[in-house]
């Protein structure tokens, strides 16, 4: 969400962050900083920087769109190809599961964390 972009492509599905107007005091989670596209050169960018970590966080949404079901093995692929790339570069990934983007639809279904349904979701997902 923060860094990606990409919110409309590879298969993922509508977070709580993509429906959230932009303005003058908060940033377009839409574009970001486009590492979506862009990670190859970031990666790059970090390793000449000397960096050793980098942590991103998996879109939930991304790899499972609707919160529960089906996953997007486009949007797997993606977070494997940015952690080999990282690994190739000698940098080592710090993953957060989750950070504030809920899938859409399964905000709307469920009302959020305080519902069990969404905590057992969210495990599997994490399991995958």
């Amino acid at each position: 969400m923060q860094t990606e972009g990409a919110w409309n492509e590879g298969g993922k599905g509508m977070s709580v962050y993509d429906i959230k107007p932009s303005g003058p005091d908060n940033s377009d989670w839409k574009v970001a900083i486009d590492e979506y596209h862009r990670y190859p050169e970031d990666v790059n960018i970090m390793q000449n920087l000397g960096m050793n970590f980098y942590r991103f966080q998996i879109s939930w949404s991304r790899v499972q769109p609707e919160g529960e079901g089906d996953f997007n093995q486009t949007g797997i692929d993606f977070y494997n190809r940015l952690i080999d790339n990282l690994l190739k570069a000698g940098i080592e990934p710090m993953i957060c599961l989750y950070h504030f983007d809920m899938p859409l639809a399964l905000a709307k279904k469920y009302n959020g964390f305080l519902n069990q349904k969404v905590v057992s979701a969210f495990f599997e997902y994490a399991k995958k």
